[in-house]
């Protein structure tokens, strides 16, 4: 380990926001707070951390730890306790001030702060909260944080940072206990999942009283007995406000809810497993996010596995098909996967993995399905599924009505029909299918060009693309 004495702000801030590269951030907030006059910035429901929003602007956050330094020795983790790396420290004053600085010059749009674990989980996130607590208070900021919470955390902090913070993330890190033990030892599942649901039932305990006057709600808050552990039989907490603080008419407990994060690839779990997992923590845990980080080998510890070939980033990609499959589509993952197949195809996506494998449920009748029903085909998404179902109760719908709206023919055609018929006579068969949804990174059919009409082929017929004369004459002289 390397410490440098009398370390610039600038310095730390090179130190400190490559450690938090590994920590996976790129959601949307979740929350719409307007700015006000008396503080400075706002938060709006739309991407964050160098992503891109739905109105397709591309907006940042800071990203950083508090803290590289760290107790625990986690195997998989660059900043692990045995590395020896440059370590480095923020303090709550630094950290806003960088925030401040960087939001003024519209670098930013809010705030992801992670952390290693200095001296002790509360001794961390002490510095945390009176980080958040001055940014708020003191500095007035308004803008969208998300803030790590270190399992191990006393639940009287966890409290006192939700009422400051917009997102709450516990890292579940690894599918199993089994796991969490092999390559993280210090770690263990109960110190994990009894934040999780701390923060979970005080998010819904406020849905109770929102609404109510000032006293009641402080009484609430101040009376509530929480269980937090459910694993070992109940323990009450008395969580009370944070530090006999009385809280604004509209604060919010965390009000973009919380998320985690497995990795992806650094154990043997299959993607049947890793789904399991999540869709029990959605359900249970009332999460909204899982976030699946491919595994990176930094330290190359013989415990792990070896990663020549690169990061499984296509099956992180899997995951994520999967995943919103489970939240907007209405699947199970006992229906995408069981103990027979237990990973994905990483030549289809999940949806049209399913479709290939339940062919006796297509086609489907786009102007009849039901709205659960369109939303199982293939290439029709939750907003083209709506789309279909308003635009069906004034005219029948044909396939040029489906392209305008935005359907993904090259993958549908093969499971809809439109007044009975099908696009073009087609087999329905899963082998023919998948080549055909795999052949030529699956472009459309010849003789289906935008307009559904069929015409001659061209050399360019497949890109839509019209060269220039440069391009015209390379490709004749190469010929």
């Amino acid at each position: 380990m390397v410490i440098q004495e009398g370390m610039s702000i600038q310095r730390k801030l090179e130190i400190l926001s490559m450690a938090a590269r590994y920590d996976v951030a790129c959601t949307s907030s979740g929350v719409d707070r307007k700015g006000n006059n008396t503080g400075i910035g706002n938060s709006l429901a739309c991407g964050i951390c160098h992503t891109f929003s739905a109105d397709g602007r591309c907006i940042s956050l800071l990203k950083i730890l508090f803290t590289n330094e760290c107790i625990f020795d986690c195997k998989y983790c660059i900043n692990r306790s045995s590395n020896d790396i440059v370590r480095a420290s923020f303090t709550p004053r630094e950290v806003c001030e960088l925030t401040m600085e960087f939001y003024r010059r519209n670098y930013i749009e809010g705030l992801f702060l992670s952390s290693g674990i200095k001296i002790s989980p509360n001794h961390t996130m002490e510095q945390i909260y009176e980080t958040l607590r001055m940014l708020r208070d003191e500095y007035n900021f308004n803008g969208y944080i998300h803030c790590k919470i270190i399992p191990g955390t006393d639940p009287v902090l966890v409290e006192a940072i939700g009422w400051y913070a917009d997102r709450l993330s516990c890292n579940l890190e690894l599918p199993t206990a089994e796991s969490l033990k092999k390559l993280a030892p210090h770690k263990n599942r109960k110190n994990i999942l009894k934040p999780m649901r701390q923060i979970q039932l005080r998010r819904d305990r406020h849905n109770e009283y929102l609404g109510i006057d000032d006293a009641a709600r402080n009484r609430l808050l101040t009376d509530s007995r929480i269980n937090i552990d459910e694993t070992d039989g109940p323990v009450a907490a008395n969580i009370i406000v944070p530090f006999g603080r009385t809280l604004p008419a509209k604060k919010r407990f965390a009000p973009a809810g919380q998320s985690t994060q497995l990795i992806i690839g650094a154990t043997e779990e299959s993607d049947y497993q890793i789904m399991t997992v999540s869709e029990a923590l959605y359900k249970n845990f009332g999460l909204k996010r899982v976030f699946y980080s491919a595994f990176v080998n930094v330290n190359q510890d013989e415990s792990l596995p070896s990663t020549l070939d690169g990061p499984p980033l296509l099956r992180e990609h899997r995951l994520y098909q999967a995943d919103w499959l489970l939240r907007f589509y209405g699947f199970k993952t006992d229906e995408l996967l069981d103990n027979n197949k237990p990973n994905f195809n990483l030549l289809l996506d999940p949806k049209c993995d399913w479709a290939l494998r339940h062919l006796e449920l297509f086609p489907v009748e786009v102007n009849k399905a039901d709205y659960q029903t369109l939303l199982r085909v293939p290439g029709i998404g939750v907003n083209s599924a709506r789309r279909i179902i308003a635009a069906r109760k004034h005219a029948v719908l044909d396939f040029n009505d489906l392209k305008k709206m935005g359907i993904v023919l090259k993958r549908a055609i093969y499971f809809i029909t439109c007044n009975g018929r099908m696009m073009y006579p087609i087999k329905i068969d899963e082998d023919f299918i998948t080549r055909q949804l795999l052949a030529s990174n699956e472009r459309m059919p010849f003789g289906i060009d935008k307009d559904i009409t069929y015409r001659q082929l061209s050399l360019f017929d497949d890109v839509n693309f019209q060269p220039d004369m440069h391009d015209q004459i390379k490709i004749l002289s190469q010929a």
